[in-house]
């Protein structure tokens, strides 16, 4: 997937300067938080909460088709006959019997795992953040897709790693791309801690690794001896019910695997967990253990008991014909309402479709005007750390209903095809602010 026509985004930071030069206790901060930055989707929250803003900005699942009702009364029993247990403190390791069910949803993507080599975190999210403070010293290299997830380059920028964007294409990761890019930084004398990679159903691109591209990848990365770390949030959202071997299957001593119930259960919850080598895992329960003690335990036994009471795989089932649903909505309205010019990626699952708009375009400057015009989006620029982007943006269909996705994307196609209109006519369009935000209203999505 290629970024063709984009230039580094060139914003004037200098009022976020002004503002940290306010700080008085900047001088006392350590130097690894300057790479800290707040992304651009927590920024956007609060205007794209509003209720009259059909948001295609963020990517909340839609849990309306949980049993809510059920997992009430199992929750109420939970406590009532275990809450001695569920409301102490636990192990850095995860609940034993969780981590036997992890191994069990796992198996369903052809990953044959022991409890033992689970790690429960605090969603994938703190697991990727665990496995970036293991691995990384100011100044190493991270491979990373090009676009690639937000919440990922926090982390790698919060550990002052650097970050190198692989060039995708339609079919995924493009494996000359990763063979050039890794060549170049050996010759610049760079280390390269890991690869880190969304194969199924990418965020924010949309896109999956193809089948006879995944062994290639792994060859290449075992072959210059660099880790590859797979985040594999949406792999069992697929639209055609048959998922994608994983990569921690094809190459288990290479491979360190993050998954998460966030998009197959419950976001609120947080609990995801890392499936990794037997001397990573180690380090892994070392790390938890000085960062949170133990991810909550009431959590991952109201997860257990889930997973144990309830038909979990015919939920599944049923996310995946509510995404496919939405999906389409967002298909067919990207085709009926886009001006000439405009491409999309066409995802078989997951939650997000990437869209490159013409040349000349702007998104993260086009952005104000599209909220004025009721409808918001996550500008490209967010999703890349070399300031990339500015002519695509992440479309999200997981969350509104697919009445609110169509009339959202003929929003955005008349907000587009004026701001192409103000390109052809005045070469530029001048820069305007964002409003104000409100407060947070449910449709989020």
């Amino acid at each position: 997937m290629s970024d063709q026509g984009s230039q580094p985004d060139q914003t004037d930071h200098s009022v976020d300067k002004a503002a940290r030069n306010l700080d008085a206790y900047r001088a006392r901060y350590a130097e690894r938080t300057a790479g800290m930055t707040a992304s651009e989707i927590r920024a956007l929250f609060a205007v794209a909460s509003r209720p009259e803003v059909v948001s295609l900005a963020g990517g909340m699942p839609n849990l309306a088709a949980l049993p809510l009702d059920s997992l009430a009364t199992e929750v109420a029993r939970l406590v009532s006959e275990d809450g001695q247990v569920a409301l102490q403190y636990g192990s850095a390791h995860g609940v034993p019997e969780l981590r036997e069910q992890i191994c069990e949803v796992m198996a369903l993507e052809g990953i044959s795992a022991h409890p033992d080599d689970v790690v429960v975190t605090a969603g994938s999210q703190m697991g990727l953040d665990m496995v970036t403070r293991i691995f990384c010293d100011p100044g190493d290299v991270i491979l990373a897709e090009g676009p690639s997830y937000v919440g990922a380059l926090g982390s790698f920028g919060a550990y002052q790693a650097e970050v190198v964007h692989v060039a995708m294409d339609e079919d995924g990761l493009q494996p000359e791309a990763l063979r050039q890019a890794i060549a170049d930084l050996e010759k610049q004398g760079k280390r390269i801690k890991f690869l880190y990679t969304i194969p199924n159903f990418h965020n924010p691109g949309g896109i999956t690794l193809a089948k006879e591209r995944r062994a290639e990848v792994l060859e290449i990365c075992r072959q210059a001896d660099i880790l590859v770390v797979e985040d594999n949030p949406y792999g069992l959202l697929g639209f055609d019910g048959q998922p994608y071997p994983a990569l921690r299957s094809m190459d288990p001593d290479n491979v360190v695997y993050l998954g998460s119930f966030s998009k197959t259960f419950a976001s609120g919850l947080r609990v995801g967990w890392v499936l990794a080598p037997l001397a990573i895992r180690e380090k892994l329960v070392l790390t938890a253990e000085s960062a949170t003690l133990c991810p909550p335990t009431l959590n991952q036994m109201i997860v257990s008991r889930y997973l144990s009471t309830h038909d979990w795989q015919g939920q599944i089932k049923i996310f995946q014909e509510q995404y496919r649903e939405r999906r389409d909505a967002m298909m067919s309205a990207l085709e009926q309402h886009m001006p000439a010019g405009c491409t999309w990626t066409k995802p078989e699952g997951g939650f997000f479709v990437w869209l490159t708009v013409p040349e000349g375009v702007d998104t993260k400057a086009m952005l104000p005007r599209a909220v004025t015009q009721r409808v918001a989006y996550v500008s490209g620029t967010g999703f890349y750390r070399d300031g990339f982007g500015s002519r695509q943006m992440r479309l999200s269909y997981c969350y509104p209903t697919p009445e609110r996705i169509r009339e959202g994307v003929r929003r955005l196609a008349n907000t587009l095809s004026e701001e192409m209109e103000l390109v052809r006519t005045f070469g530029t369009v001048p820069p305007r602010s964002v409003p104000g935000p409100q407060a947070p209203s449910p449709d989020t999505a």
